[in-house]
Protein backbone atom coordinates (compact mmCIF):
# COMPACT_ATOMS: atom_id res chain seq x y z
CA UNK A 1 0.00 0.00 0.00
CA UNK A 2 1.39 3.47 -0.88
CA UNK A 3 2.47 5.75 1.96
CA UNK A 4 0.70 9.04 2.60
CA UNK A 5 1.48 11.34 -0.29
CA UNK A 6 2.58 8.47 -2.54
CA UNK A 7 0.71 6.73 -5.34
CA UNK A 8 1.27 4.72 -8.47
CA UNK A 9 -2.01 5.70 -10.16
CA UNK A 10 -1.77 6.47 -13.85
CA UNK A 11 -4.55 7.81 -16.06
CA UNK A 12 -4.40 8.09 -19.83
CA UNK A 13 -7.88 8.50 -21.35
CA UNK A 14 -10.12 11.53 -20.90
CA UNK A 15 -12.81 9.28 -19.44
CA UNK A 16 -10.37 7.89 -16.88
CA UNK A 17 -9.26 11.42 -15.99
CA UNK A 18 -12.84 12.59 -15.49
CA UNK A 19 -13.58 9.53 -13.36
CA UNK A 20 -10.48 10.10 -11.22
CA UNK A 21 -10.87 13.84 -10.54
CA UNK A 22 -12.94 13.34 -7.38
CA UNK A 23 -10.33 10.89 -6.00
CA UNK A 24 -7.28 13.12 -6.48
CA UNK A 25 -5.60 13.56 -3.11
CA UNK A 26 -3.05 16.28 -3.02
CA UNK A 27 -2.18 19.75 -1.83
CA UNK A 28 -4.77 22.32 -2.78
CA UNK A 29 -3.68 25.86 -3.53
CA UNK A 30 -6.13 27.03 -0.85
CA UNK A 31 -4.38 24.82 1.77
CA UNK A 32 -1.18 26.88 1.54
CA UNK A 33 -0.29 30.21 3.13
CA UNK A 34 2.53 32.70 2.67
CA UNK A 35 5.84 31.17 3.79
CA UNK A 36 4.73 27.53 3.55
CA UNK A 37 7.14 25.28 1.66
CA UNK A 38 6.54 22.24 -0.53
CA UNK A 39 9.18 19.61 -1.18
CA UNK A 40 8.19 17.69 -4.30
CA UNK A 41 9.97 14.63 -5.62
CA UNK A 42 9.27 13.59 -9.20
CA UNK A 43 10.63 10.62 -11.12
CA UNK A 44 13.54 12.76 -12.32
CA UNK A 45 13.99 15.68 -9.91
CA UNK A 46 13.33 17.32 -6.57
CA UNK A 47 11.78 20.78 -6.23
CA UNK A 48 11.62 23.15 -3.28
CA UNK A 49 8.71 25.57 -3.58
CA UNK A 50 8.06 28.47 -1.21
CA UNK A 51 4.66 30.21 -1.24
CA UNK A 52 4.90 33.95 -1.88
CA UNK A 53 2.13 36.55 -2.25
CA UNK A 54 -0.51 36.86 -4.96
CA UNK A 55 -0.22 33.40 -6.52
CA UNK A 56 3.56 33.50 -6.87
CA UNK A 57 6.05 30.87 -5.75
CA UNK A 58 9.82 30.79 -5.36
CA UNK A 59 11.04 27.55 -6.96
CA UNK A 60 14.43 25.83 -6.79
CA UNK A 61 15.57 22.44 -8.00
CA UNK A 62 14.96 20.28 -11.06
CA UNK A 63 14.64 22.14 -14.34
CA UNK A 64 15.35 25.50 -12.67
CA UNK A 65 18.69 24.27 -11.22
CA UNK A 66 19.71 22.69 -14.53
CA UNK A 67 19.18 26.05 -16.28
CA UNK A 68 20.93 28.04 -13.54
CA UNK A 69 17.66 29.83 -12.74
CA UNK A 70 17.18 28.85 -9.08
CA UNK A 71 15.44 30.33 -7.30
CA UNK A 72 12.84 31.52 -9.82
CA UNK A 73 9.68 33.45 -9.04
CA UNK A 74 6.87 31.77 -11.01
CA UNK A 75 3.20 30.91 -10.90
CA UNK A 76 1.87 27.36 -10.79
CA UNK A 77 -0.80 26.44 -13.33
CA UNK A 78 -1.78 23.22 -11.53
CA UNK A 79 -1.29 19.49 -12.06
CA UNK A 80 -1.87 17.44 -15.19
CA UNK A 81 -2.24 13.76 -15.97
CA UNK A 82 0.55 14.09 -18.54
CA UNK A 83 -1.44 15.87 -21.23
CA UNK A 84 -3.29 19.17 -21.56
CA UNK A 85 -6.06 18.45 -19.02
CA UNK A 86 -5.15 20.38 -15.89
CA UNK A 87 -6.50 20.50 -12.35
CA UNK A 88 -5.85 24.13 -11.43
CA UNK A 89 -6.68 23.98 -7.71
CA UNK A 90 -3.99 21.36 -6.99
CA UNK A 91 -0.28 22.22 -6.66
CA UNK A 92 0.97 18.72 -5.80
CA UNK A 93 -0.53 15.24 -6.15
CA UNK A 94 1.19 11.90 -6.50
CA UNK A 95 0.87 10.38 -9.93
CA UNK A 96 0.30 13.77 -11.59
CA UNK A 97 2.70 16.23 -13.25
CA UNK A 98 3.25 19.75 -11.88
CA UNK A 99 2.93 22.52 -14.46
CA UNK A 100 4.60 25.87 -13.76
CA UNK A 101 3.48 29.19 -15.24
CA UNK A 102 6.49 29.21 -17.58
CA UNK A 103 5.03 26.04 -19.21
CA UNK A 104 7.62 23.71 -17.64
CA UNK A 105 5.96 20.39 -16.79
CA UNK A 106 7.66 18.01 -14.36
CA UNK A 107 7.89 14.26 -14.60
CA UNK A 108 5.33 12.33 -12.53
CA UNK A 109 5.22 13.32 -8.84
CA UNK A 110 6.21 10.39 -6.62
CA UNK A 111 5.97 12.10 -3.22
CA UNK A 112 5.53 15.47 -1.59
CA UNK A 113 5.78 17.10 1.79
CA UNK A 114 4.27 20.33 3.11
CA UNK A 115 6.35 22.27 5.61
CA UNK A 116 4.25 24.89 7.34
CA UNK A 117 5.69 28.30 8.06
CA UNK A 118 5.93 28.50 11.88
CA UNK A 119 3.89 31.74 11.94
CA UNK A 120 1.05 29.94 10.11
CA UNK A 121 0.92 27.23 12.78
CA UNK A 122 0.21 29.63 15.66
CA UNK A 123 -3.51 29.92 16.35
Amino acid sequence: MPELGQSTLQYRTLGAIVDSVARVCGVRRSDLAFGDRLLITTRNSTYSICVLEEGMYSVSGGWFDRRGLSPSKVTINGCTWGGRAIKQDIVAACGLHLEFGNQVVTSRITKYQVIRCPENSIQ
